[in-house]
């Protein structure tokens, strides 16, 4: 079994533009699509379409109209009652694969509600080998809301807790790798250079490395740092492998990065070795890319290409 926690989920609207988005201009969308969006939703997309049980622990007001999208998703999906309905986030694409996304708050949790949140990820994490805390925190969590999970948690189960990967930015992330020493983030190399406080050209592999070095292993145990084009590397106490993706045509980066967590957890839970983890979360990011909208990948979408992944020094 795999968890995931989405404490800030969103209805995903896609909009398909045939030129580039011309700002301040009236323009004519080619297609339009929704999808129950949010990180930790779309890993568990991923990993249910891969045949693994996967349980999505996640607010959601009764008669939210967000509930008809996420049935149409087919996860196991625990939802949590709260009073606010789900945001929406919009997402525009040109047929460069450039993306332009708005995203909103979301609904803000109560005190009772937070606490009501963590304990159904206390409960769905009972068995589990992973546990993954994915995406923006709504108003009312806290910045350390997913310290106070990883706590819950591991209190709970001791040596039978979970896993913890976690897929966040900005204040959150920091928050996490403060105080609650994951098994696993998953930055892109802005994220990690804001964490860090510096400036980081992705491009340049040593750069990246170096700042993630800095955080691994003495805060976190791994980090899987998505590059975008560029690919990923995948840093701990082992090593570091940089990976290469697979030619594609770009048609939508959104969620491209939870795929590859979903490709990464999806390997480690099938007991892979590191190039194995880190050439599946490239692929299945790649794949990612390569949809619609804000889809999850299933095996058969996945590039058939060469994923070269190399041991760095």
């Amino acid at each position: 079994m795999i968890v995931t926690l989405t404490a800030n989920p969103s209805l995903d609207r896609t909009v398909t533009l045939p030129a580039p988005l011309q700002v301040g201009g009236v323009q004519s969308a080619a297609s339009a699509r929704e999808d129950a969006g949010g990180k930790g939703i779309n890993v568990a997309r991923a990993i249910a379409s891969a045949g693994e049980d996967c349980a999505a622990v996640l607010p959601l007001a009764p008669g939210d109209p967000f509930d008809a999208a996420l049935r149409a998703a087919d996860v196991d999906a625990r939802r949590v009652p709260i009073r606010g309905n789900v945001r929406a986030n919009i997402a525009i694409t040109d047929p460069a694969g450039v993306t332009t996304k708005l995203n909103l708050p979301g609904a803000e949790l109560s005190p009772d509600e937070v606490s009501a949140v963590i304990d159904a990820v206390v409960v769905a994490s009972v068995g589990a080998r992973w546990l993954v805390l994915a995406g923006s925190l709504p108003p009312g969590a806290g910045e350390d809301f997913y310290v106070r999970v990883t706590a819950a948690v591991r209190s709970a189960h001791g040596a039978d807790a979970p896993l913890i990967a976690v897929d966040t930015s900005g204040p959150a992330l920091a928050a996490v790798v403060a105080g609650a020493a994951p098994d696993l983030i998953k930055p892109n190399d802005d994220e990690l250079a804001e964490l860090a406080g510096v400036t980081i050209d992705g491009a340049d592999l040593s750069a990246v490395l170096d700042v993630a070095r800095s955080l691994v292993p003495s805060r976190v145990r791994a980090a899987l740092v998505t590059l975008g084009s560029r690919g990923a590397l995948l840093i701990d106490a082992e090593g570091a492998w940089a990976a290469t993706p697979p030619p594609i045509q770009v048609v939508s980066t959104v969620g491209a990065g939870d795929s590859s967590l979903a490709g990464y957890v999806l390997a480690a839970t099938r007991g892979a070795r590191h190039e194995e983890r880190l050439r599946l979360a490239v692929r299945y990011g790649a794949a990612a890319a390569s949809l619609p909208g804000t889809q999850a990948p299933a095996p058969a979408d996945l590039p058939t290409g060469d994923v070269p992944v190399t041991r760095l020094a």
